[in-house]
């Protein structure tokens, strides 16, 4: 008797190997390749880098004082446009 690891598994276009790597397990039993685990973690990785750098811009003009209208009008301006950011990230 073949143990599971020494079994080759056969796709359903007939063609045995392994299954592609970003599909996963067509069976639905919750496995998933090493690729798609890889690229996951990677966007995963990336989105939490934008949300780091929204986060900070966001300080950073909050952090900024200023009596000049025009300045004022410009970082509210520059919140806004942040805040919007983050609002489509979420």
């Amino acid at each position: 008797m073949t143990s599971a690891l020494q079994q080759s598994k056969v796709t359903p276009g007939g063609r045995s190997g392994k299954s592609s790597a970003l599909a996963g397990d067509s069976a639905g039993n919750g496995f998933v390749s090493e690729e798609a685990r890889r690229v996951a973690d990677k966007q995963r990785t990336e989105r939490e880098r934008q949300m780091q750098a929204l986060n900070l811009q966001r300080e950073n003009i909050l952090s900024q004082r200023t009596s000049h209208p025009a300045r004022r009008t410009a970082l509210e301006a520059a919140l806004a446009h942040i805040e919007t950011q983050i609002e489509k990230m979420n």
